[in-house]
């Protein structure tokens, strides 16, 4: 029993930050594997779902261990320059996450329009449904606290169960799922640039920057001590299956559903198509929803995060229990990474499922540069004591960041050549 309030007391903040992973950008990206490659990117998501546990281990770990967050380490430890680099690459992966999640509010948003009489369908036109999309996520946190958004819009998120029904419903060949999860097909290895850039993207949407610092400042705001974390792990890994077992089961539904018409995805109803087994009719509402619930929570957590960990990075004053004037910097970032996200999904035919997509290419492009700063911090017995990753920790993270950058070199390789 001891053990089980103890669980529930440091429960949290790994599997909010694995969830908070299939967001627009992962439904998207997710969707996209599946319906143009088949099951032949299942070997990625098990790499990515192995580097997600221990990298998110790690971040949950530090914070436990030192009690501070990981801009804090990295301004502690290397220094201004240093800082003002890592803060400079986080700003860039958060903001082009971000263009993820408005561009699912903006495509949900024509989703559910559809659906109104011909005399409204201004509403949802982008010129005006982004702006004020984005204006009721600033009310939101500003107004209301991320906590209750958080509360609001997670029960959103049972799109992600009904995947997990139409991954049952299509019948898939498991036999050949396994198969193609631990084994990779040959035919990877003469891949063009756009099968590449998927599976950067698919790593960078399971393992988001912004992870490692949401996760480490949440285990240390939820007051998890270096006593507890072995229940915090268990919190980390937990989150992590089940959030790549539902990513699993998006890539399943879309390959047995969109793939066999060798149509490319450039469409929020076109995704919605792989719930038709669960939905019928009804799919792509359903679909709507979801992606409304996970883009909402996601537009509001990562600006937030973002404005957080820089803040944290340099020494200001940041919190929503401040006033504009008290915290000018914090408000600044959060409403500046919001209004700059929105730019790209106000053009009237932007690809939105395009945009989705790149916004994970972009995450995974700079995610080795935060796992570098990580590792090193990780692996100082002055900031970790006894804590140090051990052998297959290094090997594990090192082995993700190197995939990374051999992947992008492929990419650049073959885009180039």
């Amino acid at each position: 029993m001891h053990r089980i309030l103890l669980f529930l007391a440091v429960i949290g903040p790994g599997l909010i930050t694995a969830f908070s992973g299939n967001d627009a950008g992962g439904i998207a990206t997710y969707t996209v594997a599946g319906a143009s490659f088949g099951y032949r990117q299942l070997w990625a998501l098990l790499v990515a779902a192995l580097g997600m546990i221990v990298i998110n281990e790690m971040s949950a770990r530090m914070g436990a261990v030192t009690g501070k967050g990981l801009s804090d380490l990295i301004r502690e430890q290397f220094g201004v320059r240093w800082t003002l680099f890592a803060m400079s690459a986080l700003l860039i992966a958060n903001t082009a996450t971000t263009v993820a999640n408005v561009a699912g509010l903006a495509a949900s948003a024509e989703i559910l329009g559809a659906r109104l009489p011909p005399v409204a369908h201004w509403l949802v036109a982008r010129a005006v449904s982004v702006p004020l999309l984005v204006a009721a996520v600033w009310l939101l946190i500003t107004r209301t606290g991320y906590r209750a958004v958080e509360r609001a819009f997670l029960g959103f998120t049972v799109i992600f169960v009904s995947y997990i029904i139409a991954g049952f419903a299509a019948h898939p060949s498991w036999e050949t799922v396994v198969a193609t999860m631990f084994v990779p097909s040959r035919q990877w290895l003469a891949a063009d640039a756009q099968f590449i850039r998927v599976v950067i993207a698919i790593i960078g949407c399971t393992i988001a920057p912004w992870m490692q610092f949401y996760l480490q400042s949440s285990t240390v705001e939820k007051g998890i001590h270096e006593a507890q974390f072995r229940m915090a792990r268990v919190d980390v890994v937990t989150g992590a299956v089940a959030a790549n077992i539902i990513a699993v089961f998006i890539v399943v539904a879309a390959a047995v559903r969109l793939h066999p018409a060798g149509a490319a995805v450039t469409t929020a109803d076109q995704a919605a198509l792989a719930l038709e087994p669960v939905a019928g009719a009804y799919a792509s509402l359903l679909f709507a929803v979801g992606l409304f619930g996970a883009s909402m929570l996601a537009a509001a957590v990562v600006p937030l995060s973002t404005a957080y960990a820089v803040c944290e990075a340099f020494g200001w004053e940041s919190g929503l229990d401040r006033r504009l004037g008290e915290a000018p910097r914090f408000f600044g970032i959060f409403t500046g990474v919001l209004i700059i996200s929105a730019v790209p999904t106000v053009i009237p035919r932007a690809p939105l499922i395009d945009l989705m997509v790149l916004s994970q290419v972009v995450n995974g492009c700079l995610l080795p540069v935060i796992l570098v700063f990580m590792l090193l911090l990780v692996n100082r017995p002055s900031i970790m004591g006894a804590r140090v990753n051990s052998r297959l920790h290094n090997a594990i993270a090192w082995g993700v960041a190197g995939v990374i950058m051999g992947l992008i070199a492929a990419m650049l390789v073959v885009e180039f050549a």
